[in-house]
């Protein structure tokens, strides 16, 4: 995934389901600049971590 798409996904009014390495996240915030997601696993909402964007798949 992209920056874009990333950021295009957390101002959706759907729910776009979204994971990383196979674990369904939820995406916070993008920074487009780095290339980083700040998201957190949907069953752990406390384990909020940095990471790649492209490490982040749609569907």
């Amino acid at each position: 995934m992209d920056t874009q798409r990333a950021q295009e996904i957390i101002e959706s009014p759907a729910m776009i389901n979204v994971s990383y390495h196979g674990i369904p996240v939820y995406i916070k915030e993008v920074d487009a600049n780095s290339g980083k997601a700040r998201i957190f696993p949907l069953d752990e909402m406390e384990n909020e971590q940095d990471v790649d964007v492209q490490g982040l798949t749609e569907g």
